[in-house]
This record gives structure tokens, C-alpha cells and sequence, in this order.
């Protein structure tokens, strides 16, 4: 068994060692939260993926009775509704296309760009069906100020 955990362990240093860049023209300089702000901001699409997918699927059918449907979501017809559920999450009982569904949305960590560019790709992806106009981060901006 020692001999194994050993062996794991050299493996692990080693992968980790060989997934460095071989780069030396230029020195590595460590990461910054300057660095976001500076890089490309992700698309709706990768927001979505990252942050939403997981409980309200790739194709925003949710999963039934736990997690509501984005897909045809009537829910999505108040704007500043989704804004506000995006920025703050919720707990407890909501209704979406006439359903109950009671369960935690944890709030999501993202700047008004990301949540303009989230909430853009959830309206006006076609595949979700909801032919919304595109959300602007002026509208949660404005969601923000009035909390």
C-alpha cells in the first residue's frame, strides 16, 4: 500500500510539473483579479454552462420537480424577475409554465455584463424557444440599485 500512495504520488508531481508551459520567452506573472477584467469576457452561452446547465440542463429543460424549465419559461416574460433571480438566487416555492417547484437557487457571483450576456443567451437562444430581446447591463444594473 505504501508502495502504491508513493507511486501516486510521483505520478501526480510529475503530471502537474509536465502540464507547465515550456515558454521561457516571457516570465510568468501570477493571476490577478486585475486579470478578469482585462481578458475577454466569456459568452452567454460558456456563462451558461458553467453556472446554470448543471441544474437547468444544456438545453433548459430543467429537471422535473427540482429545478424549473428555462426552455418556454413563462417565468422569463418578467425581465427584471430573472434579473433579480439570477443576482440574488432564491429559496422556496416558485411557479414556472404552472408548476410548483420549491427548492434553493444559489445567487450567482457574476458582474451586469455577465449577467446581461447569461440572461441574452437564455432569451434568444433557439433551441430554448423563448424569442426574448436581448438583456442589457444597464437593466441589471438598474435590478442591482434596487435592492
Amino acid at each position: 500500500m505504501k508502495q502504491i500512495l508513493s507511486f501516486l504520488a510521483v505520478s501526480l508531481t510529475l503530471t502537474v510539473i509536465s502540464c507547465g508551459s515550456n515558454d521561457t520567452t516571457t516570465e510568468k506573472q501570477p493571476f490577478t483579479t486585475d486579470d478578469v477584467k482585462t481578458s475577454s469576457a466569456p459568452s452567454g452561452e460558456d456563462l451558461y454552462k458553467r453556472n446554470c446547465a448543471s441544474c437547468h440542463m444544456a438545453a433548459g429543460d430543467g429537471i422535473a420537480n427540482v429545478y424549473p424549465p428555462l426552455a418556454k419559461s413563462d417565468y422569463l416574460s418578467n425581465r427584471e424577475q430573472a434579473i433579480h433571480q439570477v443576482i440574488n438566487g432564491s429559496s422556496g416555492k416558485i411557479v414556472v409554465n404552472g408548476k410548483e417547484y420549491n427548492n434553493t437557487m444559489p445567487p450567482q457571483r457574476l458582474n451586469d455584463d455577465e449577467v446581461a450576456a447569461v440572461l441574452t443567451f437564455v432569451y434568444t437562444n433557439r433551441m430554448m424557444e423563448n424569442n426574448g430581446q436581448p438583456v442589457t447591463a444597464e437593466e441589471v444594473k438598474a435590478v442591482r440599485e434596487k435592492q
